[in-house]
């Protein structure tokens, strides 16, 4: 773990639910006799009711899906299928860590693709801190034990997708792959995408969860305020907030190549200024 990675987690952190309604109630209580101390309370009252109510969850994700691409029907080309690990869990029954339920969901879906069109997998997912192995190895281990499914390569040193995407195109170059099938969950798609494409590689994607976020509910209890909704809205800004981050370093990018630039000189008969 290095400290631009823990920076970048903790600022993420205050900035997602519920941390980031809960500062805005910590600050109204710490400078609760200012006049404008009750409307900043209201503001992060208001902040967690709408992270939690289920409708406000569902487009948020939906937002994400339907830059998800289309479901997967064609291989289009592809040298090699890319799976995304997305976390590891407990459990006691499985006599210690395993994946948890995004990593299978990824795992499954996989397989399907796996099994539908014979290319060579990599997994890729480092090892999570507190965590005794890296997701890829254990991924990969559900995928042959479990689906039948045969991993060629393994990509155990990421901590997050930006690594998940330079390493696995350092792996796949060398194999002379350059087009491949990337699988991960929708609302993790497009800014997974992006960042394997930056990373140097030709990027297919296979969504898994697509549609699955109905803005509307259909029960009345579904607009009373839930924890899954919460637990939903923290995913889907999250993704928001690495695609914002990404924005931000392309236009910083953009911004410094400007000024690098080296200025043509003048013409001998051209006065300075274009008069």
């Amino acid at each position: 773990m290095t400290t631009a990675w823990f920076l970048k987690n903790l600022f993420a952190t205050l900035l997602l639910p519920p941390a980031n309604g809960f500062w805005l109630l910590a600050l109204a209580g710490l400078w609760r006799k200012r006049r404008w101390a009750g409307a900043l309370a209201a503001s992060g009252a208001l902040l967690l009711l709408a992270q939690s109510l289920p409708p406000v969850a569902n487009w948020l994700t939906s937002t994400l899906e339907e830059r998800a691409g289309p479901v997967l029907d064609d291989p289009q080309g592809a040298e090699a299928i890319v799976i995304l690990c997305g976390g590891l869990a407990d459990a006691a029954e499985y006599g210690g860590e395993t994946i948890n339920q995004r990593s299978l969901a990824r795992a499954r879906y996989g397989a399907v693709v796996a099994r539908r069109y014979p290319l060579p997998v990599l997994v890729s997912g480092g090892q999570p801190v507190g965590k005794q192995r890296p997701e890829a190895d254990i991924l990969s281990e559900a995928l042959e034990q479990e689906f039948g499914v045969a991993v060629r390569w393994r990509e155990t040193a990421s901590l997050d997708t930006a690594d998940n995407a330079i390493l696995s195109a350092e792996r796949l170059r060398a194999a002379g792959i350059r087009r491949i099938i990337l699988v991960t969950q929708a609302f993790h798609m497009p800014r997974a995408r992006r960042l394997f494409t930056a990373a140097g590689l030709e990027v297919i994607p296979a969504a898994t969860g697509l549609g699955q976020s109905h803005i509307w509910p259909e029960h009345p209890i579904d607009w009373l305020p839930q924890a899954s909704a919460l637990h939903n809205a923290y995913f889907a800004l999250h993704e928001w907030l690495g695609i914002a981050w990404l924005d931000v370093q392309a236009l910083l990018r953009q911004g410094q190549a400007q000024t690098e630039r080296p200025q043509t000189p003048p013409a001998a008969n051209e006065k300075p200024g274009g008069f």
